[in-house]
């Protein structure tokens, strides 16, 4: 006789939404929940600390980038290590994690705080991280494995064509500056906010002592990504010359 438990409707609605996103059947689904809690909306686990999804997504990225390797070293085994790492570091960056976990639906059940547009920030790529954490502690490394490959790479990732496909836009206007003998560097700072919001960062894009590009982002690495977008933005309107 199998005893079938019965959650609150929201919670019943998410543990189908977890089964159904993972193709699992979730064990601890606390620790999904944890997943999706950004540190804008930090919450006390048991009335004795705060807990976010920042360890998590620490533990989701390692798996996320460890898993793509190996798929990328079976997929292109004559390519070298240079090709390899390039190709990873486009597949798990912000910007596509950002759409792949929007059209997951994991937007719907990030808890951030109200007055922040999480489609603006990293917040739902570092929230797919999480949960893949989540994934690789419930279930273990061969189930995350295979959530990472069948639930995301395959589904929402042409390999062929991310790998012939440059994203970094840092290194693309890096690359730009050397061509055409022009100095590029970053000025990056913390934008000063309330205690109670999550940092974001300012940087801008300069190119012999010009400033051509700005971004923001909630990690230096992703305002400087925009930054330099913005920058190469402005080079194919002819500001850059």
């Amino acid at each position: 006789m199998h005893i079938i438990k019965r959650f609150p409707l929201r919670r019943e609605t998410f543990y189908g939404f977890v089964r159904n996103t993972t193709g699992l059947r979730p064990g601890d689904l606390s620790i999904y929940q944890q997943a999706l809690v950004h540190k804008s909306a930090m919450k006390k686990e048991g009335g004795k600390r705060y807990v976010n999804n920042e360890r998590l997504e620490f533990l989701g990225d390692a798996m996320l980038g460890a898993i793509v390797a190996d798929e990328l070293y079976r997929q292109f085994p004559h390519k070298n290590e240079g090709f390899l790492t390039k190709t990873r570091s486009r597949i798990v960056n912000r910007s596509l994690l950002n759409k792949i976990a929007l059209k997951m639906g994991l937007g719907e059940w990030i808890d951030a705080q109200s007055k922040i547009d999480i489609t603006q920030t990293s917040i739902l790529g570092d929230a797919l991280e999480a949960f893949i954490g989540a994934v690789y502690v419930d279930k273990g490394y061969a189930a995350c494995q295979d959530f990472v490959l069948q639930q995301i790479v395959y589904r929402y990732i042409d390999l062929k064509r991310v790998a012939h496909k440059d994203t970094n836009y840092k290194s693309l206007l890096i690359e730009w500056g050397q061509k055409h003998k022009q100095s590029v560097h970053f000025i990056t700072e913390e934008k000063h906010q309330s205690s109670d919001t999550a940092p974001t960062f300012v940087a801008r894009a300069a190119v012999d002592g010009e400033v051509v590009g700005h971004g923001e982002g909630f990690s230096k690495k992703e305002a400087q990504q925009n930054a330099a977008r913005h920058a190469l933005k402005m080079q194919q309107t002819k500001v850059l010359k």
